[in-house]
């Protein structure tokens, strides 16, 4: 198959399918006019490679990881080094690492939108209730509630 019908059937960019060859992580062969061809395999490959990028290994790490994936989903390490295990370690602690950050952050933008919801369900029932403008100390007429958002860091 040629390298439109990879990116069809993966949802990966033809750009990004020349990158993941430019890096090592797939190697097509070549017709004789020059154009690459994919086997079957290279489906599994390059999905492989889409998802340990979504779990943000990088490049590099994804390359020395291909020769140990059979399938998709499956991993086999025939001779597995003190150096990869190492890597490995550093990489699982990185991710562990960057889940507690997007956790924190998930929890501040879930206490931020229930803050700014409250506020504006107050300001709905107060002015649900009070149809009526009402007239202020200083003579001024005001119609709706106001509230303090508190940002809280992230």
């Amino acid at each position: 198959m040629r390298i439109g019908e990879l990116a069809e059937r993966t949802g990966v960019s033809r750009r990004l399918l020349r990158y993941y060859e430019e890096q090592g992580l797939i190697t097509p062969s070549r017709a004789l006019n020059g154009y690459r061809q994919y086997g079957e395999s290279h489906v599994h490959v390059v999905l492989q490679i889409t998802g340990l990028l979504d779990a943000g290994l990088p490049t590099r790490i994804i390359q020395q990881l291909l020769p140990c994936l059979d399938k998709p989903q499956t991993i086999y390490v025939p001779n597995l080094t003190p150096e990869m295990i190492a890597t490995l370690r550093r990489e699982q602690a990185r991710l562990s690492e960057r889940i507690d950050c997007l956790t924190r952050n998930r929890d501040a933008i879930a206490d931020y939108l229930d803050k700014v919801l409250s506020v504006k369900s107050a300001n709905n029932e107060s002015s649900q209730t009070k149809n009526t403008p009402r007239v202020g100390a200083g003579g001024g007429v005001s119609s709706s509630v106001q509230g303090e958002l508190v940002i809280p860091p992230l």
